[in-house]
Formats: structure tokens, C-alpha cells, sequence
């Protein structure tokens, strides 16, 4: 009678956690298909936004900087959905944009010297 329950258990068992990770690969795929929406989206707002050369370029700019891209994307599809383009925007117009952007998100660098002192004149009276 103990081996009948003890069977009993571990199907119970098997059964839970074949249920847990069937919801997990659900979840994964579910978040997949948002990701693929969300693609499909902005891409159908930028072929509604750019005429064919600024999409090309666009297209060019995400594979030398991504996030350069994106940023500029993500621009556009605002601009789009406050109304403040006024018809499709031309490859000049995208550069405009590309220099926008490139203003705001500039990163300046500085370089800071510091010398050793390795032959200082106080330390000669030390010795």
C-alpha cells in the first residue's frame, strides 16, 4: 500500500512541475510575441515617417550604432505621435534629425594630467 501512494505522489509531483514549466515557456513566449508586436509597430510608424533613402539610411546607422538608431527612432515615432511632422521626412530632413541628436547626446571628454614627481627639488634637502 505504501509503494501505491508513494507512486501516487511522485505523479502528483511529476504532473506539478511539468504544469510550472510548461507556464514558464508560455510566459517566454508570450513576452516574445510583445517584442515582435512592438517591432512591427514602430517599424510600420517609421515606413509611414521616412520616404525610401531616409529609411535606408536609418536602416545604414543601425548597424554601425545602434544605439545612435534607436535614439533617432524613438525621436521619430514621438514626433509622429504628437502630430509635429508634417508629411514624410526626406533623407536631408533625417540628417537634420541625425545632427539633433548627436548635439544633444554628445559626451564631452576631458583628459586630466597628473605627473609624478619623481626629481622634486624638496626632496633633495631631505638627503
Amino acid at each position: 500500500m505504501a509503494d501505491d501512494e508513494l507512486e501516487a505522489i511522485r505523479r502528483q509531483r511529476m504532473a506539478e512541475l511539468q504544469g510550472k514549466h510548461g507556464d514558464a515557456a508560455s510566459d517566454q513566449q508570450g513576452q516574445q510575441e510583445a517584442k515582435q508586436r512592438e517591432t512591427e509597430m514602430r517599424n510600420s510608424i517609421l515606413a509611414q515617417v521616412l520616404d525610401q533613402s531616409a529609411r535606408a539610411r536609418l536602416s545604414n546607422l543601425a548597424l554601425v550604432k545602434p544605439d545612435k538608431a534607436k535614439a533617432v527612432e524613438n525621436y521619430l515615432i514621438q514626433m509622429a505621435r504628437f502630430g509635429q511632422l508634417g508629411g514624410k521626412i526626406s533623407e536631408s530632413g533625417l540628417i537634420d534629425i541625425l545632427e539633433k541628436v548627436s548635439q544633444q547626446t554628445e559626451k564631452k571628454t576631458t583628459v586630466k594630467f597628473s605627473r609624478r614627481r619623481v626629481m622634486d627639488s624638496d626632496e633633495e634637502d631631505d638627503y
